[in-house]
């Protein structure tokens, strides 16, 4: 269906909402196709029955961020350890989805879903979080690309090209991935405030395309989600309420909803069991989220200047901690009877640059061996001219569909503690910390003018990188760290960091062209990105904090140009 924009007509225009839901945000005629008043109560239902639970779980996360804070670490909890120990299975993978080995993902735009699917990979992961600016008109607008998908309609016309995008008759499986519990939905109010924005995105697609998903896509399965930034196993018991509250509403058989979680926090890493155990009947599987986990780390051990990161490009597979953590989830998944998913390789192609070109795909091509000869079971990629080269790599499992019973990975049951925490080892330079506020203005002043995911130096961001450069600013500023990696000895401080933002903002104008520079919203992403660096307390998300400033609310259901 193509996208209309509504005449202004005072009170006529509005959502057909149920009692105690108020829309804020702009009426459209497709919108509201979405927006009915069954879905919408199916929405306020799954908010009414979770919220206490939300609200709970989220202050969970404060006090151990007190916890924290006051000289503690994370570590496994010794009152599950009988699920760490005992034997038992999440249910059997459903046969759509055994084979995983190459995922893309991507935001929900129209363009990008087509190609996505088309692209050649098993499975494509349409993404309402990370890649995603969760302004009103992206998260309808990827509501209906994903409806549209889901029944095979969807086209898209690029007028400059003059080129029709449709399906081919052959497309990868569709997972989702809502966005977090701690992200409210401003445009929708249930009973007053905010509803959870999680609930929204899942609420809406499921209830519109559960049906038709297990027709076409999940071979009577289905549909399947991607769950993001959990920190503890109460969050996965949340979302395992969540699937059987969808599935009975829909009259669908128990375990037909499935998701893979992605590992992307460090207090998740010692809930890996307990968070399966939760989800048992709804997983496929955990995820290598290794951006955000380094996001995670700086944050879990903000008052510990003992703690401190090398230069972000230096906190890779090959860090202790890192390896730790990768071959644990392998080896718990396949325990369990699960998919152990590797991370993104976020490389875009250089064309312009056949060497440098060459270099970037080998590093990717090595990435991928590794993860494969690991034990995993299929990678992720940003760029479908990726693809081949990941298929290459996890052709390493042959005529298998996956490494589950393969590579048991018993030898990774010895990782402790201390292998987890383990301090990155590295250097810190200026350079350092001019790439991450390069980085972190160009990333938020798109985010701002509604891109999510961002192509920066030959590499696709999304809001995890933009967390990194951020936080490991904020951390150097905080402790005055010595950039002793470049001969310079200098310390960060304040100062030095305002030079910094200056000379880049400098650089910024110069590589994006005075034409772009003026009329995007670098100028304001650089205050925000300033003043998240250089508060006296970090903030838990960037996006939390500067979403007000891509909030739109309309006159109480009535639409307005």
């Amino acid at each position: 269906m193509e996208l209309e924009t509504s005449v202004y007509r005072p009170n006529v225009a509005v959502y057909d909402s149920p009692d105690g839901v108020e829309v804020r945000g702009r009426y459209d005629q497709v919108f509201a196709k979405i927006l009915t008043r069954e879905a919408l109560g199916f929405v306020a239902q799954l908010q009414r029955e979770f919220r206490g639970h939300v609200r709970y779980a989220m202050e969970c996360r404060r006090e151990a961020k007190r916890r924290y804070n006051s000289g503690a670490v994370p570590g496994f909890d010794p009152s599950t350890k009988f699920i760490r120990d005992s034997e038992w299975l999440c249910a059997s993978v459903p046969p759509a989805v055994a084979d995983r080995r190459v995922e893309i993902t991507g935001p929900v735009e129209r363009k990008m879903i087509i190609n996505a699917l088309n692209s050649g990979a098993k499975v494509f992961m349409a993404d309402f979080e990370d890649a995603l600016s969760p302004s009103w008109e992206n998260l309808m607008r990827g509501q209906v690309n994903l409806k549209d998908a889901v029944d095979g309609s969807i086209t898209f016309h690029d007028k400059s090209r003059n080129k029709v995008y449709k399906l081919n008759d052959q497309v990868a499986k569709l997972f989702v991935r809502p966005r977090g519990w701690h992200l409210p939905e401003a445009h929708i109010l249930i009973d007053g405030e905010p509803a959870t924005g999680c609930l929204v995105d899942f609420g809406l697609y499921f209830f519109h395309n559960y049906a038709k998903f297990r027709q076409t896509q999940g071979s009577g399965f289905g549909p399947f989600f991607y769950l993001p930034k959990m920190e503890h196993s109460r969050e996965a018991k949340i979302w395992n309420s969540v699937f059987e509250r969808a599935e009975k509403m829909a009259g669908i058989e128990r375990g037909s909803i499935r998701a893979t979680v992605l590992i992307e926090t460090l207090p998740a890493v010692f809930q890996m069991n307990e968070i399966l155990y939760e989800l048992r009947d709804h997983s496929v599987g955990l995820n290598c989220g290794r951006w955000d986990y380094i996001f995670s780390y700086v944050k879990t051990f903000q008052a510990h200047p003992d703690r401190l990161l090398p230069d972000r490009v230096l906190v890779g597979m090959g860090q202790h901690f890192m390896r730790s953590y990768s071959d644990l989830l392998i080896r718990t998944c396949h325990k369990r009877g699960v998919h152990a998913m590797g991370g993104m390789a976020a490389q875009i192609p250089i064309r312009d640059d056949p060497k440098a070109n060459e270099m970037a795909l080998e590093l990717v091509r090595k990435d991928k061996l590794r993860e494969v000869r690991a034990g995993h079971d299929g990678t992720w990629a940003a760029h479908p001219g990726l693809i081949p080269i990941c298929m290459d790599a996890f052709s390493h499992m042959g005529k298998n569909p996956n490494q589950i019973k393969s590579m048991k990975r018993e030898d990774a049951s010895a990782i402790t503690e201390e292998d987890l925490l383990q301090i990155p080892r590295g250097v810190r330079t200026l350079e350092g910390l001019r790439l991450n506020t390069r980085v972190g203005i160009q990333y938020l002043a798109a985010w701002l003018t509604g891109s999510g995911s961002v192509p920066l130096y030959n590499l696709m961001e999304d809001a995890a990188t933009a967390e990194i450069s951020r936080v490991q600013n904020w951390q150097w500023i905080r402790y005055g760290v010595e950039l002793d990696g470049d001969g310079l000895g200098v310390r960060v401080n304040k100062e030095l960091f305002g030079r910094v933002v200056e000379e880049e903002m400098e650089r910024i104008e110069k590589e994006v062209g005075k034409d772009k520079f003026k009329r995007g919203m670098y100028k304001e992403a650089c205050k925000m990105f300033t003043k998240q660096c250089t508060a006296a307390e970090l903030d838990d998300f960037l996006t939390l904090a500067v979403y007000d400033h891509i909030v739109a609310h309309y006159p109480i259901n009535v639409s307005r140009l």
